[in-house]
């Protein structure tokens, strides 16, 4: 299969959404501590941030991943760190990055809507030699994307948004 290495990659991305039954601020706590992900992610884990960094602009974490029998490390790096509002990371760092996961959260009646993004943001083999194999990452993440909300919207219920 031939390799395309100026494919366009626009409206490979998605958003998907759910309520949480607490604040956007314990909403925020708990998405920025990306060693918490493995919790509600079905294909992330092992996540921590590099010593000394967290959950500000510029920091980098390391995490593991799983798709179809593989698993893999990826680095990443913080783009924005908006207690109560959002929280972004680029994998492979804001300045070569790759894919970008953002946060958004806004106040919605007693708890929070939680607004999850993924986008590709330029080409990468690693991901995909053609646009039917990037749509299929597309799919497989937007899948993970919409388990990953389900499970904390029930870790939040179970826990009442409270501290571990």
């Amino acid at each position: 299969m031939n390799i395309t290495s100026d494919l366009d990659v626009t409206g490979i991305a998605f958003t998907r959404n759910a309520w949480v039954d607490t604040a956007p601020a314990r909403v925020y706590e708990l998405i920025s501590d990306v060693s918490a992900i493995g919790r509600w992610s079905p294909t992330a884990s092992g996540v921590a941030y590099d010593d000394g960094e967290g959950p500000w602009p510029g920091a980098w974490f390391s995490g593991t991943n799983r798709r179809e029998g593989r698993e893999w490390t990826t680095r990443s790096q913080v783009e924005r760190a908006d207690p109560g509002t959002a929280f972004s990371f680029v994998v492979g760092g804001t300045d070569e990055g790759i894919v970008r996961w953002c946060w958004d959260l806004r106040p919605r009646g007693r708890g929070s809507l939680v607004q999850q993004s993924w986008r590709l943001l330029r080409f990468d083999p690693v991901l995909g030699r053609n646009r039917a194999e990037l749509e299929a990452l597309r799919d497989f993440m937007a899948g993970s994307a919409e388990t990953t909300l389900a499970a904390l919207a029930q870790w939040i219920a179970e826990h009442g948004g409270s501290a571990r």
